[in-house]
């Protein structure tokens, strides 16, 4: 059996979300943030990182969205949500995979904090803001077109993308970027988002 450790407003929503797609049996042990918005120290037994998602299948555990999505999909996906494998497609997909928690996440990651702590010093918010502006360029002229990052077909980075555009929705931040707008729009319209919604909430906070 599966088992998803699920945190409350957090990443660990994409896993439910494939999960859900793959029509996979699973059971989900949630936890809850505490009142500084951290974790709770059991996820730390789980894993060492103490931070969700973490995946638990036969024995195994897995932390870091990319790589349980890589997991599921390689062990139970047979190709459906990664184009194949040594084509272009599939390298330019793993390129978008990885950029979410890497290059667009930093900017994204300041800009969430200063929004919780009232605001960065002008030295991060010089260089978080145009990081930001030129990711969110990025994302906003892939998919002016597509329905999704690769097309009309649904990927692990699409999944992976959810996330990081809800959290800046959340704070205001796809003001100007319509296409992004419309995009997490149709992510959100996906059955399995929603039903990964309906068992784990919301992955980001209520405003306000």
């Amino acid at each position: 059996m599966i088992t998803l450790h699920h945190l409350n407003f957090s990443r660990s929503t994409r896993i439910l979300w494939l999960l859900e797609e793959l029509g996979l049996d699973y059971e989900v042990k949630a936890y809850v943030r505490d009142r500084t918005f951290r974790a709770p120290p059991e996820l730390a037994v789980v894993h060492p990182l103490g931070k969700a998602p973490i995946l638990v299948d036969d024995g195994l555990v897995l932390a870091e969205s990319a790589t349980i999505l890589r997991y599921l999909e390689s062990k139970y996906g047979d190709g459906r949500f990664v184009p194949a494998a040594g084509t272009s497609d599939r390298a330019i997909h793993e390129e978008w995979l990885d950029y979410v928690e890497s290059s667009a996440a930093l900017p994204a990651m300041f800009t969430l904090l200063g929004a919780k702590t009232g605001g960065l010093s002008a030295g991060l918010a010089g260089f978080a803001g145009p990081e930001l502006a030129k990711a969110l360029t990025l994302i906003s002229d892939r998919v002016k077109g597509r329905d999704y990052l690769m097309g009309d077909r649904l990927t692990l980075a699409d999944i992976q993308m959810s996330y990081l555009v809800a959290a800046l929705r959340n704070i205001g931040q796809l003001e100007g970027y319509p296409a992004v707008s419309a995009y997490l729009e149709r992510l959100e319209a996906t059955a399995g988002l929603r039903k990964a919604i309906e068992i784990g909430g919301t992955m980001t906070p209520p405003v306000g």
